[in-house]
């Protein structure tokens, strides 16, 4: 079967439509494409929703090209006009919202010249640039503005799932043949009994329809949760002249947004100040090219994110008035990406769908060929009557049935099921997974690129330790001894290096308490300076901001300049220790004057760098340098400074993260730290964490870029740590260690934000939730929520549950289809009767459905982490699980089979009813042939099957419910289920062939067979 299922291979992300639509056209050719494909996505809904968002991005573009066209019409006097509506005036807006949106949306420069640029439009819509909008005013502009929020598409009901489901050609068939048995029954066998056949089917189909429709409106509602959970992003703004974090669904016109690096434009708005500032639109426009945005171009766009820079914006339109908001219509349509076990299981359904059209139509034919060799042998083939025609209709609703068994349905829905009832555990754990291949992936996870910020520590940081002034000093959150021992002047230029060049902003609450709002380690040098006993809003008021170059993964520093109050320009730079010495020909003195740092110092300043760093603290160093105006040009001066300072910051560990990766390394998964901190940091923190192991080595950056891949190849299996990196040096590490040696790679970003090559290439991304940069979430397939290494060891393990689940429920269904199959086909062939009926194959099939559902929601075991990932392109269908198959098809035929050829004469059953009797007792045997089977699969290998299963609530239930029903059907629904009333002595021979199947199970698991390796 493997063989056939090689045309089914598809990737874990980034399918080819080709490979996609390849394995859709061989399984529709077995039933409803639109019931089968009804977990996966629509690739019809999905090629239209690309037209329209390609129409869309070709509008903006054609909007960009006639830009010039469009200035020189409004020259001529063409400009549109806009008249403020009533309810404009009544609060005395000075530009009308459409007028406003359309400058934008247009990217309109001379309208915006002509309002007064966006000081004017700020003036028009009643907001300080620098106090922002007034609390008390957001219901007026929500009002006249509109929500920053998007039409949500309506939930689907299940009324219309229900009849979706009824579409289904295997469904329709026994329904119409229920019909026809009805019509011939009543006239043939009287009222009520000529009804129980066609009603029984009736009601058959619809349990089976009711699960699929309720199954697939609960994956609905739990998808629209975890859109809820998507949009729980929050930015800063400037409101009442404070700055503070709020969600960008509360976002309203006149908002002044600040936006840095890894942010997503919450809306559209103008630009107002910033530095550098580069925005991705490739969402919005399909342009791949960053666009600066500055004064000449002051336009941004919701959706857009910023790949470089900082930046201050004035919201102009939210929600459905702006550009994103006329794609949203198009985003996510079509559904979710198909997961390769979808694939697979759809696949094997189909394989085996077909076998059962063969198998139903044969048994059909022997049927119908035996009844009309039996007719002829009787001298009665001329003589037809409605007793023919129900009889025949008979054995047409069993051959359907036959092929309801054999389609199984219930593989689509078991995957699905089991990712549904992962994603919602794994909430419950703190794991938000964004698509169900995530979960499914993690399973098969055997590499972890993980950085160490935000992932393998807390991101929680602080100073811990200074030099200056030639003396280390331990701080710990007290700052006395600093103090005491370097000079006011020192003390000045320090506070000045902390306070100017930063990113982040101290404000005070509502109880005037201190808060910083910006990235750890800025709040870390941040807290420094105020415990030092600066004054940040008074520096803010002295000195002014010339230039900035913030701080990116490729500078490794972020650089200033600024104006003193005395009117002279000094540059600040600080970053990571190696570069910003480098850039340094002079160190301040204890009197905090400039002096030369001869190479002598410079080495002890290594050594006191290597020094910080060996004790697991992030180190940066403080510089600056006097400016001449004539020399300031465009540019920050890269050489020339004076060193101020080496900080220390400590970063500390998560608790549980040494734990996690041992549980990690026990379970076949390698975990290598990729950083851009400096080797001996690195090096501590993985020695603390249990990654850097003796067998593993640590890597530099720049040594690794410069190797050939040859010698890449000879070494990548053995890198545990890789320091000093920029992120096209975790890109080619992904790259070869999937393409190379075949690794199923997880990328775990913490604080980092140019990580979104490496998530592309990677199997599977995941983001921290606080210290990940929106860009990294939106790109990951799960967030852990709560930032901890240990969560990530959940999802590995939900991910095994749901591939190990599906594989147990898998080998259960083979049996069911096997045994049935066989005994049917066979009955037929021999006796010209099949042992179980029309409604009773449909019980057998509702049960696989429920068994579905026990077998996918099986919570994960420690044994799961015990063993090693699955590799690429190992089998599916084990040789443990065929093991299993045959053995307990052979021997639930061969006991079937007994029964049903010589049961009379063994069990001694005499009378008009022991046909009946008979009958019942092969039902009912199969039945619970399959339950205790359903036990069975709960392990593949493993003897012992019974441990766990008390604490899976939803195996127990469906175990009980699906008995509770069997004895319902037999002691109570006589004519309708066509069984009748059982002594004790039957029914304990009806459970016996299941209970010994058990011994049966643990002879077979001793038979060794080979591993997958």
């Amino acid at each position: 079967m493997e063989l056939l299922l090689k045309e089914f291979e598809v990737e874990h992300k980034n399918s080819s439509e080709e490979a996609l639509r390849r394995w859709r056209f061989a399984v529709s050719v077995v039933t409803n494409p639109g019931l089968r494909f009804r977990f996966v996505a629509d690739l019809v809904k999905r090629s239209e929703a690309e037209k329209k968002s390609r129409k869309v991005q070709e509008t903006i573009q054609a909007s960009l090209s006639c830009r010039k066209e469009a200035l020189q019409f409004i020259a001529a006097g063409g400009q549109p006009e806009y008249k403020l509506l009533e309810e404009d005036t009544e609060a005395s807006l000075g530009i009308c919202p459409d007028e406003l949106a359309s400058i934008v949306e247009e990217q309109d420069i001379e309208s915006l010249k002509i309002h007064g640029g966006v000081e004017g439009i700020a003036r028009k819509i009643h907001v300080s640039l620098n106090g922002g909008v007034n609390t008390k005013d957001l219901p007026t502009r929500q009002k006249n503005y509109g929500f920053n929020c998007f039409t949500e598409k309506p939930s689907k009901k299940i009324l219309m799932l229900m009849w979706k489901s009824l579409q289904d050609f295997p469904l329709i068939i026994p329904v119409l043949s229920a019909m026809v048995s009805i019509g011939l029954g009543i006239p043939t066998e009287g009222w009520p009994k000529g009804i129980y056949d066609g009603l029984g089917g009736i009601v058959g189909m619809f349990l089976v329809i009711m699960v699929t429709a309720i199954c697939e409106y609960k994956q609905s509602l739990q998808f629209m949760d975890l859109d809820r959970e998507k949009k729980k992003i929050f930015i800063q703004v400037t409101r009442d002249g404070k700055r503070k974090n709020v969600s960008i669904y509360d976002l309203v016109v006149g908002d002044i947004v600040h936006l840095s690096i890894g942010d997503q434009v919450p809306a559209d708005g103008i630009y107002i100040s910033g530095y550098n500032l580069l925005i991705d639109k490739s969402s919005l426009s399909g342009e791949n090219e960053p666009a600066n945005v500055n004064e000449e171009n002051p336009f941004l766009f919701s959706g857009s994110k910023v790949q470089d820079g900082l930046g201050k914006m004035l919201v102009t339109t939210v929600g459905m008035r702006t550009k994103r908001g006329k794609l949203m219509e198009t985003l996510n349509e079509g559904g979710e990406d198909t997961t390769p076990l979808q694939v697979k299981l759809n696949s094997v359904a189909s394989i085996i769908g077909k076998i059962g059209w063969t198998f139903s139509v044969l048994t059909f034919l022997v049927l119908i060929v035996r009844h009309l060799v039996v007719k002829a042998l009787n001298y009665e083939f001329t003589k037809w009557s409605s007793s023919d025609a129900l009889t025949i209709v008979i054995y047409f609703a069993t051959a359907v049935s036959i092929l309801d068994v054999a389609i199984p349905e219930a593989f689509p829905l078991a995957v699905t099921l089991s990712l549904d009832f992962a994603m919602r555990k794994l909430k419950e754990e703190r794991a938000l997974v964004r698509h169900l291949s995530a979960c499914e992936t993690m399973g098969s996870a055997s590499c972890i690129c993980t950085d160490k910020t935000g992932t393998l520590t807390t991101n929680d940081m602080e100073v811990d330790k200074v030099w200056i002034s030639e003396k280390s000093i331990d701080i710990k959150g007290n700052a006395s001894d600093l103090k005491s021992e370097i000079s006011g002047r020192v003390l000045g230029i320090l506070l000045q290096a902390i306070f100017q060049n930063t990113g982040s902003e101290v404000v005070k609450d509502d109880s005037g308490k201190n808060t910083i709002l910006g990235t750890p380690t800025e709040s870390a040098l941040l807290e420094f300076g105020l415990l030092l006993g600066g004054d940040f809003d008074a520096q803010c008021r002295e000195f002014k901001i010339l230039k900035v170059e913030p701080f990116n993964s490729v500078r490794k520093k972020m650089s200033v300049l600024a104006a003193l109050p005395d009117g002279r320009v000094r540059a600040f730079c600080k970053g990571a220790s190696e570069i910003i010495l480098r850039m340094c020909d002079k160190i301040v003195d204890c009197n905090g004057e400039p002096v030369f740092l001869p190479e002598e110092q410079v080495k002890r300043i290594t050594d006191v760098i290597k020094g910080f760093a060996s004790g697991a603290l992030r180190t940066l160093c403080l510089a600056f340098k006097d400016v001449a105006d004539a020399s300031i040009g465009n540019s920050i001066p890269d050489s020339g400074y004076t060193l101020i300072a080496v900080v220390g910051i400590k970063d500390p560990v998560h608790p549980g993260v040494k734990d996690a990766v041992l549980t990690c390394l026990a379970a076949g998964i390698t975990v290598c730290m990729v950083t851009g901190d400096n080797i001996y940091t690195a090096e501590a923190i993985a020695r603390e964490c249990g990654i850097l192991t003796k067998d593993g080595m640590a890597i530099e950056g720049p040594e690794f870029r410069s190797m050939s891949p040859e010698k890449m190849k000879d070494i990548i299996p053995r890198i545990k740590v890789m320091a000093w990196s920029l992120p096209s040096d975790k890109h080619t590490l992904v790259t070869h260690l999937r393409k190379t040696f075949g690794e199923v790679v997880a990328v775990v970003t913490g604080d980092g934000i140019n990580d979104a090559p490496a998530f592309h290439e990677s199997d599977i991304g995941l983001a921290m939730d606080i210290a990940g940069t929106q860009v990294a979430k939106d790109s990951a397939g799960v967030i852990i929520l709560d930032e901890n290494f240990m969560t990530i060891v959940n999802v590995v393990r939900w991910g095994r549950a749901v591939y190990i689940n599906n594989q147990k429920f898998l080998q259960f269904q083979l049996t069911v289809i096997v045994v049935a199959l066989v005994l049917h086909f066979a009955s037929a062939c021999i006796s010209g009767s099949t042992p179980l009926t029309a409604v009773q194959l449909l019980w057998v099939n509702f049960m696989d459905a429920v068994g579905a559902l026990a077998l996918a929601t099986e919570p994960p075991n420690d044994e799961l982490m015990k063993r090693p990932p699955v590799r690429r392109g190992v089998s599916f269908i084990t040789k443990a699980m065929w093991r299993n198959i045959v053995g307990h098809s052979v021997y639930q035929l061969a006991v079937l089979a007994i029964l049903n050829v010589d049961g009379k004469r063994l069990l001694n059953l005499t009378g008009s009813d022991a046909s009946d009797v008979l009958n019942t007792l092969v039902f009912n045997s199969f039945v619970f042939c399959q339950v205790f089977n359903n036990i069975n699969c709960r392990e593949i290998e493993k003897i012992n099957i019974f441990r766990g299963m008390f604490d899976s609530w939803i195996f127990l239930g469906v175990m009980v419910g699906t008995v509770a029903f069997q004895v319902i059907m037999v002691e109570f629904l006589g004519d309708f289920a066509s069984t009748v009333p059982l002594s004790w002595q039957l029914w304990s021979l009806s459970v016996l062939p299941g209970s010994v199947s058990l011994l049966v199970a643990v002879i077979l698991k001793c038979i060794p067979v080979e591993r997958c390796s």
